[in-house]
């Protein structure tokens, strides 16, 4: 199934390269995934259709340097919006939001400490550990845990090799957990 994905994808944007009107069946499929992540960021609706829109604009102004390496288009997609992102913020004095959905938490949790039940303080202790982790930090955590993506996709998005994400993506989860064992002794 993947395989087909890839190829229909790979077929889709070589049509768009030749011809950007069909630009517009990649938009159609990725727009929600892209709006998604950048609305649970920014958390204004308007911003966020205008960040969405500036990531689609960027991505067809650019189409022609994009090479296909058997990783989804939204990898780059994720790659500009969280680039969009971190420009919005800089240029604004808005603060960035993370929103981790209940099935999320249970599957970073899960991660972290597996067969223990999630406490409301283990929730809080959570959001205090991750906002001890700079915007790259978090933004591999979120991509991962929260955005299912995979370790190559990551290393795509940072620029790092699959295996680099996955080192990288470990030694978060190690300094989150000492944080949230930290926060249990007290």
């Amino acid at each position: 199934m993947e395989r087909e994905i890839s190829m229909n994808e790979e077929f889709l944007i070589k049509q768009a390269k030749s011809d950007p009107t069909h630009f517009r069946a990649l938009y159609d499929l990725y727009f929600e995934e892209i709006f998604r992540f950048i609305s649970r960021r920014v958390r204004e609706l308007e911003m966020s259709k205008d960040i969405t829109q500036q990531v689609f604009l960027k991505a067809l102004i650019d189409l022609d340097k994009y090479e296909y390496r058997n990783i989804p288009f939204s990898s780059y997609l994720y790659r500009i919006a969280a680039n969009e992102c971190n420009q919005f913020f800089r240029d604004s004095s808005k603060v960035r939001y993370v929103s981790i959905e209940p099935e999320s938490q249970s599957s970073f949790f899960a991660e972290l400490e597996p067969e223990q039940s999630i406490s409301d303080t283990d929730l809080t202790n959570l959001k205090k550990a991750l906002e001890k982790l700079s915007s790259k930090e978090l933004l591999m955590i979120e991509l991962r845990f929260f955005e299912k993506k995979s370790f190559k996709e990551i290393g795509f998005i940072f620029h790092i090799t699959e295996n680099l994400a996955k080192v990288r993506t470990y030694r978060l989860l190690k300094k989150i957990k000492t944080v949230l064992e930290k926060s249990h002794e007290k």
